[in-house]
């Protein structure tokens, strides 16, 4: 599975709960333009979206939720039912926080569960100590995404580039998510070793694309 994806790029189809392609059917059409556009596999939040991208396309779905709790400040996929969850809906691989803050269950209990569903592990860490751990706790892969995410990690307008480039120098395959706006970013993350990009905001979410374009235009005043 991670050689199908290798060297590609993932897409994203998210949309939060005040959006109005807040639908598992449009998350769907989502998924297909990217498919279309070509993508080699699909980033997908929640039960229902994963079963309604699952029933469209065979491409590989890394599966994920976001979760609230009062108990833990960990929000993607905190639970080792979750992870299981998405794994019986037909995510291959299920992306759950590897972080070092406290969780609600133990990182090797999870990744023992999801594994047993029969899902890869990626781990989506902030730093390179919380890639190792992950690794030696039984991940199959690990994502950039949480850097800028745990106040620990470092806090950027743009890509993590020298964590990319401390895990590639560590001999630890990552996968490169979080700020990759522009096609240059996903190739720039590929020269530094990413076994392969996912890209979210920038594709899928015109919202906040179209915020890019309304800020920027309000930042100058008119002649």
């Amino acid at each position: 599975m991670l050689d199908q994806l290798r060297g590609g790029l993932v897409v994203s189809c998210q949309a939060n709960p005040d959006s109005p392609l807040r639908d598992p059917y449009i998350i769907s059409r989502l998924a297909l333009a990217a498919a279309k556009g070509g993508a080699v596999g699909l980033r997908i939040q929640g039960f229902e979206d994963v079963a309604a991208v699952r029933a469209v396309t065979d491409l590989p779905i890394i599966g994920l939720t976001k979760t609230d709790r009062d108990d833990t400040e960990v929000y993607i996929t905190p639970t080792a039912a979750e992870g299981v969850r998405l794994a019986e809906l037909g995510a291959q691989i299920v992306a759950l926080d590897a972080t070092a803050r406290p969780r609600p269950e133990p990182l090797t209990d999870m990744f023992a569960a999801v594994h047993a569903a029969g899902a890869l592990v990626m781990g989506d860490v902030s730093t390179l100590d919380e890639a190792h751990a992950a690794y030696a706790q039984g991940a199959d892969i690990v994502s950039t995404t949480l850097s800028g995410y745990t106040p620990y990690s470092r806090q950027l307008a743009g890509p993590d580039w020298d964590l990319m480039r401390e895990l590639h120098v560590a001999g630890l395959p990552f996968v490169a998510e979080g700020r990759l706006n522009t096609p240059a970013d996903a190739a720039q993350a590929l020269r530094l070793g990413a076994a392969f990009v996912v890209v979210g905001s920038a594709i899928t979410r015109p919202d906040v694309i179209t915020g890019w374009f309304a800020q920027a235009l309000g930042s100058h005043t008119l002649p």
